[in-house]
Protein backbone atom coordinates (compact mmCIF):
# COMPACT_ATOMS: atom_id res chain seq x y z
CA UNK A 1 0.00 0.00 0.00
CA UNK A 2 3.04 2.19 1.03
CA UNK A 3 4.42 1.98 -3.13
CA UNK A 4 1.04 2.52 -4.35
CA UNK A 5 0.53 5.64 -2.10
CA UNK A 6 4.11 6.74 -3.31
CA UNK A 7 4.11 5.91 -7.02
CA UNK A 8 4.33 8.56 -10.03
CA UNK A 9 1.16 10.29 -10.99
CA UNK A 10 2.67 9.65 -14.99
CA UNK A 11 2.45 6.10 -14.01
CA UNK A 12 -1.44 6.64 -12.91
CA UNK A 13 -4.30 5.62 -15.49
CA UNK A 14 -5.44 9.03 -17.29
CA UNK A 15 -9.14 10.66 -15.69
CA UNK A 16 -12.37 8.82 -17.86
CA UNK A 17 -14.19 11.29 -19.62
CA UNK A 18 -18.03 10.56 -20.35
CA UNK A 19 -18.82 12.52 -23.59
CA UNK A 20 -15.38 10.80 -25.55
CA UNK A 21 -17.11 7.23 -24.20
CA UNK A 22 -20.22 8.02 -25.46
CA UNK A 23 -18.52 9.48 -28.87
CA UNK A 24 -16.60 6.31 -29.19
CA UNK A 25 -19.02 3.63 -28.36
CA UNK A 26 -21.22 5.78 -31.44
CA UNK A 27 -18.82 5.71 -33.65
CA UNK A 28 -18.46 1.71 -33.28
CA UNK A 29 -22.41 0.90 -33.65
CA UNK A 30 -22.46 3.35 -36.67
CA UNK A 31 -19.59 1.14 -38.25
CA UNK A 32 -20.96 -2.18 -37.40
CA UNK A 33 -24.36 -0.83 -38.97
CA UNK A 34 -22.93 -0.02 -42.07
CA UNK A 35 -20.62 -3.09 -42.26
CA UNK A 36 -24.23 -4.98 -41.39
CA UNK A 37 -26.18 -3.29 -44.47
CA UNK A 38 -23.44 -3.95 -47.05
CA UNK A 39 -23.69 -7.39 -46.02
CA UNK A 40 -27.29 -7.72 -46.64
CA UNK A 41 -27.32 -5.78 -49.80
CA UNK A 42 -24.97 -8.35 -51.48
CA UNK A 43 -27.00 -11.50 -49.82
CA UNK A 44 -30.19 -9.60 -51.41
CA UNK A 45 -28.44 -9.17 -54.92
CA UNK A 46 -26.86 -12.96 -55.15
CA UNK A 47 -30.32 -14.06 -54.22
CA UNK A 48 -32.09 -12.00 -56.79
CA UNK A 49 -29.68 -13.20 -59.37
CA UNK A 50 -30.94 -16.60 -58.70
CA UNK A 51 -34.95 -15.83 -58.69
CA UNK A 52 -35.01 -13.37 -60.93
CA UNK A 53 -34.78 -15.51 -64.11
CA UNK A 54 -36.76 -18.08 -62.80
CA UNK A 55 -40.01 -15.60 -61.88
CA UNK A 56 -39.49 -14.49 -65.52
CA UNK A 57 -39.99 -18.11 -66.67
CA UNK A 58 -43.04 -18.63 -64.08
CA UNK A 59 -44.72 -15.22 -65.20
CA UNK A 60 -44.19 -16.05 -69.10
CA UNK A 61 -45.57 -19.42 -68.10
CA UNK A 62 -48.45 -18.24 -66.53
CA UNK A 63 -49.42 -15.64 -69.51
CA UNK A 64 -48.79 -17.29 -72.05
CA UNK A 65 -52.43 -19.54 -71.35
CA UNK A 66 -54.33 -16.78 -70.89
CA UNK A 67 -53.17 -14.63 -73.60
CA UNK A 68 -54.16 -17.90 -75.59
CA UNK A 69 -57.33 -18.40 -73.89
CA UNK A 70 -58.51 -14.81 -74.51
CA UNK A 71 -58.05 -14.99 -78.29
CA UNK A 72 -59.57 -18.74 -78.60
CA UNK A 73 -62.62 -16.75 -76.79
CA UNK A 74 -62.51 -14.10 -79.28
CA UNK A 75 -62.44 -16.59 -82.05
CA UNK A 76 -64.87 -18.50 -81.25
CA UNK A 77 -66.76 -15.44 -79.81
CA UNK A 78 -66.55 -13.24 -83.41
CA UNK A 79 -65.61 -15.74 -85.83
CA UNK A 80 -67.84 -18.80 -85.16
CA UNK A 81 -71.22 -17.98 -85.34
CA UNK A 82 -70.73 -16.26 -88.64
CA UNK A 83 -69.67 -19.53 -89.88
CA UNK A 84 -72.37 -21.13 -88.73
CA UNK A 85 -74.85 -19.11 -90.02
CA UNK A 86 -73.13 -19.67 -93.48
CA UNK A 87 -73.04 -23.51 -92.43
CA UNK A 88 -76.97 -24.05 -91.67
CA UNK A 89 -77.58 -21.64 -95.27
CA UNK A 90 -75.62 -24.17 -97.50
CA UNK A 91 -77.12 -26.90 -95.46
CA UNK A 92 -80.49 -25.47 -96.32
CA UNK A 93 -79.78 -24.86 -99.42
CA UNK A 94 -78.69 -28.39 -100.60
CA UNK A 95 -81.80 -29.88 -98.68
CA UNK A 96 -84.03 -27.78 -100.68
CA UNK A 97 -81.72 -28.74 -103.60
CA UNK A 98 -82.28 -32.32 -103.38
CA UNK A 99 -86.15 -32.16 -102.69
CA UNK A 100 -87.15 -29.96 -105.71
CA UNK A 101 -84.82 -32.71 -108.18
CA UNK A 102 -82.28 -30.57 -108.62
CA UNK A 103 -84.45 -27.79 -110.37
CA UNK A 104 -82.12 -25.40 -107.89
CA UNK A 105 -78.72 -26.22 -108.54
CA UNK A 106 -76.73 -27.32 -105.25
CA UNK A 107 -73.92 -25.20 -103.48
CA UNK A 108 -70.99 -27.15 -105.33
CA UNK A 109 -72.70 -26.35 -108.69
CA UNK A 110 -73.28 -22.66 -108.19
CA UNK A 111 -69.57 -22.21 -106.93
CA UNK A 112 -68.16 -23.87 -110.16
CA UNK A 113 -70.45 -21.58 -112.31
CA UNK A 114 -69.49 -18.49 -110.40
CA UNK A 115 -65.62 -18.79 -111.42
CA UNK A 116 -66.40 -18.95 -114.80
CA UNK A 117 -68.61 -16.22 -114.06
CA UNK A 118 -65.72 -14.02 -112.35
CA UNK A 119 -63.12 -15.21 -114.46
CA UNK A 120 -63.90 -12.51 -117.16
CA UNK A 121 -66.46 -10.01 -115.42
CA UNK A 122 -65.88 -7.16 -117.49
CA UNK A 123 -66.43 -8.64 -121.08
CA UNK A 124 -68.53 -6.99 -124.09
CA UNK A 125 -70.11 -9.03 -126.82
CA UNK A 126 -72.68 -6.66 -127.35
CA UNK A 127 -75.36 -3.89 -125.83
CA UNK A 128 -77.49 -6.43 -123.79
CA UNK A 129 -74.65 -9.25 -123.75
CA UNK A 130 -72.11 -7.94 -120.74
CA UNK A 131 -69.99 -9.15 -117.93
CA UNK A 132 -71.67 -8.85 -114.49
CA UNK A 133 -69.16 -6.12 -113.37
CA UNK A 134 -70.31 -3.91 -116.25
CA UNK A 135 -74.10 -4.65 -114.83
CA UNK A 136 -72.82 -3.71 -111.52
CA UNK A 137 -71.03 -0.66 -112.41
CA UNK A 138 -73.98 0.68 -114.55
CA UNK A 139 -76.67 -0.10 -111.59
CA UNK A 140 -73.96 2.10 -108.97
CA UNK A 141 -73.66 5.14 -111.26
CA UNK A 142 -77.93 5.20 -111.55
CA UNK A 143 -77.81 4.62 -107.52
CA UNK A 144 -75.16 7.39 -107.29
CA UNK A 145 -77.07 9.87 -109.32
CA UNK A 146 -80.94 9.50 -107.73
CA UNK A 147 -79.06 9.14 -104.22
CA UNK A 148 -77.17 12.60 -104.70
CA UNK A 149 -80.06 13.92 -106.07
CA UNK A 150 -81.95 13.32 -102.83
CA UNK A 151 -79.42 14.11 -100.62
CA UNK A 152 -79.25 17.52 -102.55
CA UNK A 153 -83.05 17.90 -101.81
CA UNK A 154 -84.35 16.31 -98.76
CA UNK A 155 -81.23 16.79 -96.58
CA UNK A 156 -82.03 20.96 -97.02
CA UNK A 157 -86.02 20.43 -96.97
CA UNK A 158 -85.47 18.33 -93.87
CA UNK A 159 -83.81 21.48 -92.56
CA UNK A 160 -86.40 23.91 -93.13
CA UNK A 161 -88.99 21.11 -92.19
CA UNK A 162 -87.68 21.02 -89.02
CA UNK A 163 -86.71 24.11 -88.09
CA UNK A 164 -90.30 25.92 -88.67
CA UNK A 165 -93.16 24.47 -86.84
CA UNK A 166 -95.58 25.55 -90.32
CA UNK A 167 -93.78 23.98 -92.36
CA UNK A 168 -93.64 20.98 -90.38
CA UNK A 169 -97.44 20.92 -90.11
CA UNK A 170 -97.96 21.41 -94.01
CA UNK A 171 -95.60 19.18 -94.82
CA UNK A 172 -96.01 15.79 -92.78
CA UNK A 173 -99.33 15.21 -94.50
CA UNK A 174 -97.81 14.93 -97.49
CA UNK A 175 -95.09 12.83 -96.49
CA UNK A 176 -97.24 10.12 -94.64
CA UNK A 177 -98.88 10.12 -97.81
CA UNK A 178 -96.48 9.45 -100.31
CA UNK A 179 -93.82 7.54 -98.55
CA UNK A 180 -95.96 4.24 -98.37
CA UNK A 181 -95.69 4.20 -101.78
CA UNK A 182 -94.53 1.45 -103.69
CA UNK A 183 -91.35 2.05 -105.50
CA UNK A 184 -92.17 0.39 -108.85
CA UNK A 185 -95.68 2.86 -108.74
CA UNK A 186 -93.00 5.75 -110.01
CA UNK A 187 -91.19 3.79 -112.36
CA UNK A 188 -94.78 4.80 -115.02
CA UNK A 189 -94.81 7.85 -114.01
CA UNK A 190 -90.86 8.42 -114.80
CA UNK A 191 -91.45 6.73 -118.13
CA UNK A 192 -94.41 8.70 -118.61
CA UNK A 193 -92.48 12.17 -118.52
CA UNK A 194 -88.77 11.74 -118.95
CA UNK A 195 -89.55 9.59 -122.04
CA UNK A 196 -86.56 6.77 -121.07
CA UNK A 197 -85.84 4.12 -119.19
CA UNK A 198 -82.55 5.39 -117.53
CA UNK A 199 -83.83 8.23 -116.29
CA UNK A 200 -87.02 6.64 -115.17
CA UNK A 201 -84.62 4.46 -113.29
CA UNK A 202 -82.90 7.90 -111.49
CA UNK A 203 -86.41 8.90 -110.88
CA UNK A 204 -87.90 6.19 -109.27
CA UNK A 205 -84.18 5.97 -106.68
CA UNK A 206 -84.40 9.93 -106.04
CA UNK A 207 -88.60 9.76 -105.33
CA UNK A 208 -87.69 6.63 -102.84
CA UNK A 209 -84.59 7.79 -100.99
CA UNK A 210 -85.17 10.92 -100.28
CA UNK A 211 -88.21 10.03 -97.48
CA UNK A 212 -85.49 8.68 -95.03
CA UNK A 213 -83.07 11.62 -95.21
CA UNK A 214 -86.10 14.31 -95.14
CA UNK A 215 -87.74 12.61 -92.20
CA UNK A 216 -84.20 11.78 -90.07
CA UNK A 217 -83.10 15.52 -90.71
CA UNK A 218 -86.46 17.06 -89.35
CA UNK A 219 -86.54 14.62 -86.52
CA UNK A 220 -82.80 15.92 -85.46
CA UNK A 221 -83.64 19.51 -86.01
CA UNK A 222 -86.68 18.99 -83.50
CA UNK A 223 -84.74 17.74 -80.82
CA UNK A 224 -81.83 20.16 -80.88
CA UNK A 225 -81.67 21.26 -76.98
CA UNK A 226 -83.91 24.41 -76.99
CA UNK A 227 -81.33 25.94 -74.87
CA UNK A 228 -79.08 26.07 -78.14
CA UNK A 229 -81.78 27.90 -79.68
CA UNK A 230 -82.17 30.75 -76.26
CA UNK A 231 -78.42 31.38 -76.75
CA UNK A 232 -78.65 31.64 -80.56
CA UNK A 233 -81.84 34.41 -80.09
CA UNK A 234 -79.76 35.92 -77.30
CA UNK A 235 -76.58 36.51 -79.43
CA UNK A 236 -78.84 37.63 -82.08
CA UNK A 237 -77.22 34.88 -85.04
CA UNK A 238 -78.38 34.93 -88.47
CA UNK A 239 -80.78 31.72 -90.08
CA UNK A 240 -77.80 30.51 -91.70
CA UNK A 241 -75.36 31.25 -88.65
CA UNK A 242 -77.80 29.11 -86.29
CA UNK A 243 -77.89 26.03 -89.36
CA UNK A 244 -74.03 25.96 -89.90
CA UNK A 245 -73.00 26.48 -86.15
CA UNK A 246 -75.94 25.26 -84.20
CA UNK A 247 -78.19 22.59 -85.69
CA UNK A 248 -75.51 20.89 -88.61
CA UNK A 249 -73.62 19.42 -85.50
CA UNK A 250 -76.45 18.32 -83.78
CA UNK A 251 -78.32 16.88 -86.43
CA UNK A 252 -75.77 15.33 -88.38
CA UNK A 253 -75.94 11.39 -86.49
CA UNK A 254 -79.83 11.54 -87.52
CA UNK A 255 -78.72 13.03 -90.88
CA UNK A 256 -76.26 10.33 -91.29
CA UNK A 257 -78.75 7.40 -90.35
CA UNK A 258 -80.86 9.08 -93.20
CA UNK A 259 -78.23 8.84 -95.60
CA UNK A 260 -77.94 5.35 -94.40
CA UNK A 261 -81.04 4.09 -95.37
CA UNK A 262 -81.38 6.01 -98.31
CA UNK A 263 -78.51 4.16 -99.80
CA UNK A 264 -80.18 0.39 -98.97
CA UNK A 265 -83.55 1.82 -100.39
CA UNK A 266 -81.87 3.03 -103.52
CA UNK A 267 -79.44 -0.45 -103.61
CA UNK A 268 -83.36 -2.25 -103.90
CA UNK A 269 -85.17 0.04 -105.96
CA UNK A 270 -82.46 -0.13 -109.07
CA UNK A 271 -82.52 -4.34 -108.64
CA UNK A 272 -86.77 -3.73 -109.22
CA UNK A 273 -86.18 -1.16 -111.52
CA UNK A 274 -83.45 -2.54 -113.59
CA UNK A 275 -86.42 -5.50 -114.10
CA UNK A 276 -88.28 -3.42 -115.63
CA UNK A 277 -86.74 -1.25 -117.73
CA UNK A 278 -84.43 -3.30 -119.43
CA UNK A 279 -80.64 -1.96 -120.42
CA UNK A 280 -77.29 -2.75 -118.59
CA UNK A 281 -77.51 -3.50 -114.89
CA UNK A 282 -77.69 -6.10 -111.76
CA UNK A 283 -81.79 -6.46 -112.11
CA UNK A 284 -81.82 -6.45 -115.68
CA UNK A 285 -78.67 -9.23 -115.78
CA UNK A 286 -81.22 -11.17 -113.46
CA UNK A 287 -84.13 -10.85 -115.38
CA UNK A 288 -82.16 -11.80 -118.94
CA UNK A 289 -80.71 -14.97 -117.02
CA UNK A 290 -84.39 -16.11 -116.30
CA UNK A 291 -85.40 -15.76 -119.44
CA UNK A 292 -82.16 -18.11 -120.09
CA UNK A 293 -83.23 -20.26 -117.60
CA UNK A 294 -80.28 -20.23 -116.24
CA UNK A 295 -80.87 -20.15 -112.15
CA UNK A 296 -76.97 -20.58 -111.40
CA UNK A 297 -76.53 -17.02 -112.36
CA UNK A 298 -79.29 -15.71 -110.44
CA UNK A 299 -78.63 -17.18 -107.68
CA UNK A 300 -74.90 -15.41 -108.23
CA UNK A 301 -76.68 -12.54 -109.25
CA UNK A 302 -78.55 -12.61 -105.49
CA UNK A 303 -75.03 -13.26 -103.89
CA UNK A 304 -73.86 -10.19 -105.75
CA UNK A 305 -76.50 -8.05 -104.74
CA UNK A 306 -75.97 -8.86 -101.22
CA UNK A 307 -72.04 -8.02 -101.29
CA UNK A 308 -72.62 -4.53 -102.99
CA UNK A 309 -75.41 -3.56 -100.04
CA UNK A 310 -72.81 -4.95 -97.50
CA UNK A 311 -70.21 -2.69 -98.54
CA UNK A 312 -72.17 0.42 -98.88
CA UNK A 313 -73.30 -0.07 -95.52
CA UNK A 314 -70.33 -0.80 -94.30
CA UNK A 315 -68.53 2.36 -95.98
CA UNK A 316 -71.48 4.57 -94.56
CA UNK A 317 -71.50 3.41 -91.72
CA UNK A 318 -67.26 4.04 -91.43
CA UNK A 319 -68.65 7.46 -92.85
CA UNK A 320 -70.49 8.35 -89.65
CA UNK A 321 -68.26 6.61 -87.13
CA UNK A 322 -65.80 9.60 -88.36
CA UNK A 323 -67.62 12.58 -88.19
CA UNK A 324 -69.84 12.13 -85.24
CA UNK A 325 -68.60 10.71 -81.62
CA UNK A 326 -71.38 8.44 -80.94
CA UNK A 327 -71.13 4.84 -81.84
CA UNK A 328 -73.24 4.11 -84.86
CA UNK A 329 -74.76 0.81 -84.61
CA UNK A 330 -75.34 -1.18 -87.92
Amino acid sequence: MVSAVLQSPLELDPPHDPQLAAQAANDALLEASKEIAAGTELVKAEVQKDIKPKAIVTAAVAVAPSRLRQWAEQLFGQALPPLLGLALLVGLWSLVSSTTGKSIPTPAETWEQALQVFSDPFYRNGPNDQGVGWNVLSSLQRVALGFGLAALVGIPLGFVIGRFGFLSRMFNPLISLLRPVSPLAWLPIGLLVFKGANPAAIWTIFICSIWPMVINTAVGVQRVPQDYMNVARVLNLSEWKIATTILFPAVLPYMLTGVRLAVGTAWLVIVAAEMLTGGVGIGFWVWDEWNNLNVKNIIIAIFVIGIVGLVLEWALVKLASAFTFEEVKT
